[in-house]
């Protein structure tokens, strides 16, 4: 069987050629793309609108979007990837790692763990914020009490909270001397022959010149109007404008190139993710990248809701792992509209809404975006938005 890389071209020739996509609901989103896939094919794919409205290039799978929290799932490919290779404990105090004592102020005596940070039980919150600029350190954005649940002690409680990542990110360049965004790059995206990069640091100029701007509403660039060329900075810069990476001190700051969001890939290198987690953890060529135990980790329900443990963002939560959701755990969180549980990722940041699913059931899933949406595009007949069931409507059809 073909790899992903080699059948992309192959799908997007096709396209035409496909049952046509029912129209999107309103808004009509700026760009979009989706692709369907088993463990080892792209079997078929979509886009429509404009990754560039100024050159007027025309969305494809191929081309390299910001995925928002969708990361979080590939920071988790990491540590497990780190795990195995005994450098971290998903069950060890994360004070160890980061070589400070981190704890809750109103629950000094509770250590909190990296598997108490992927699941989203640690007792953070983002109240403080979670964009750590350069020059920021981890370990004193964490002494402002509002980063903090006071009511909730770590592991009783399920909030999501984006600041988790950047503390996670912290530990993995703790241990292994290597800056995030260069870890990933060793540790999961070359692994996997995935073109894409965090906050486009290390992403080649072909990859570059195929960013997807992203759009307000209005039609206003609102993040990635590269023109071709990488941002000037690729860090949240501080409020002074300077930009000296090379100042930087590892593991101090994980949060620098945004675990908690901030991949750019495209939808068919998306896809090979979906076939690493189909084929349990081996990549297409039968290696293993991680041990099927670790990827059944991942997925294992380490929170559902029961009505009072933790907070399900209007039913959007409802059932969560180590970085990974899985869907139709409750009445409102069925992005298929069919009560069957599927395993991944949901992204919301910029106007964008994106997703990374798999159903072990059929042994496919689906990769997609749509961007130019706003905060809060139309709601569907579940939590999710209406854009982003019509897209998930495709691995169905």
């Amino acid at each position: 069987m073909k790899p992903l890389v080699l059948l992309a071209a192959t799908v997007l020739a096709g396209c035409a050629t496909m049952t046509p996509q029912p129209p999107p609901p309103p808004p009509t989103p700026a760009s979009w793309a989706w692709a369907v896939f088993d463990d080892h094919h792209i079997l078929r794919a979509g886009a429509g609108g404009l990754a560039d409205r100024a050159t007027g290039r025309k969305a494809t799978i191929d081309d390299p979007v910001r995925v928002a929290s969708v990361t979080k799932l590939h920071v988790a490919l990491g540590v497990m990837r780190l795990v195995e290779q005994g450098r971290l404990d998903l069950d060890r105090d994360v004070s160890d790692y980061l070589g400070w004592r981190l704890r809750n102020p109103a629950f000094p005596d509770a250590p909190i763990t990296l598997r108490l940070l992927l699941s989203h039980r640690s007792s953070l919150t983002d109240a403080a914020d979670y964009v750590l600029p350069l020059g920021t350190t981890v370990e004193a954005h964490v002494r402002d009490p509002k980063a903090w649940d006071a009511v909730h002690a770590p592991g009783t409680y399920f909030r999501y909270t984006n600041l988790n990542f950047p503390i996670v990110a912290t530990a993995m360049e703790r241990v292994t001397g290597e800056r995030f965004d260069r870890l990933m790059r060793r540790l999961v995206l070359a692994p996997l022959g995935i073109s894409g990069c965090m906050n486009w640091s290390g992403c080649s100029t072909a990859t570059l010149a195929r960013a997807v701007v992203l759009y307000a509403p209005d039609g206003k660039a609102v993040k990635d109007d590269l023109r071709g060329a990488p941002p000037p900075c690729l860090v949240y810069a501080p409020a002074d404008g300077s930009c000296d990476l090379e100042a930087y001190r590892l593991g101090t700051n994980g949060g620098l190139f945004s675990p908690q969001g901030g991949l750019r890939i495209s939808m068919a290198d998306l896809a090979k993710v979906g076939g690493l987690l189909l084929r349990r953890g081996r990549l297409a060529d039968g290696r293993r990248f991680l041990a099927e135990a670790s990827i059944a980790e991942m997925e294992h329900l380490h929170w559902r809701h029961d009505g009072a443990n933790g907070e399900t963002e209007e039913g959007f939560y409802c059932g969560y792992g180590l970085a990974t959701q899985t869907t139709a755990q409750c009445s409102t969180d069925d992005l298929f509209g069919d009560r069957r549980p599927r395993t991944g990722h949901a992204g919301d940041a910029y106007g964008v809404r994106s997703g990374l699913w798999i159903d072990p059931a059929t042994g496919r899933g689906i990769a997609f975006f749509a961007t130019g949406l706003g905060d809060s595009p139309p709601k569907g007949r579940s939590s999710y938005r209406a854009v982003e069931e019509w897209l998930a409507a495709n691995l169905r059809r």
